[in-house]
């Protein structure tokens, strides 16, 4: 990456790879809870707060990090990602359909979910109101019975304060 390039993602932000293991996006940086080769915070992803800034994430990707997530952390999960996500930055999730055979073949997987998990996180759904987590708007919810659900959310306004690494307890 050039000068240029650099300054331009500092001003932006950064796009972290969450559970990249060793297969980091390129241009991204990586976290994950091994030292592997591309890794760039060794973190593990259940413990908030993440050594990162309040809104410093234009993008997060979890790419088949969700299902290895105890569910009792799930919702502090979302709530330590909208922490560090830049307004109307965007959050990429890609996970095993809870029906699929992705979902059930690794002794490591919790449940998976299904089209309804992510609208929990979003306040335009009833859902959201259980737990009442910090508001993201669900932007697309795509899945396939046999496949993946592919879910991209948005950081929304909200009128709670967030102080950096502060971390979030239900």
């Amino acid at each position: 990456m050039d000068k240029r390039q650099d300054r331009l993602l500092k001003r932006q932000g950064i796009r972290l790879d969450i559970g990249c293991g060793g297969a980091k996006q390129k241009n991204w940086v990586g976290m994950d809870i091994r030292r592997l080769p591309g890794v760039d915070i060794v973190h593990d992803a259940q413990k908030f707060p993440y050594p990162l800034k309040a809104n410093s994430c234009f993008q997060i990707l979890l790419s088949h990090l969700w299902e290895h997530i105890e569910p009792k952390h799930r919702v502090n999960l979302m709530n330590e990602l909208w922490r560090i996500m830049k307004p109307e930055g965007q959050l990429l999730i890609s996970v095993p359909y809870y029906l699929s055979f992705g979902a059930c073949q690794d002794p490591t997987h919790y449940t998976c979910p299904n089209e309804a998990t992510f609208t929990y996180f979003d306040p335009a759904y009833p859902l959201w109101g259980i737990y009442k987590p910090y508001p993201w708007k669900l932007v697309q919810n795509n899945y396939t019975l046999s496949s993946n659900l592919e879910v991209i959310l948005e950081k929304r306004k909200s009128e709670r304060i967030v102080p950096d690494r502060q971390k979030h307890k239900r």
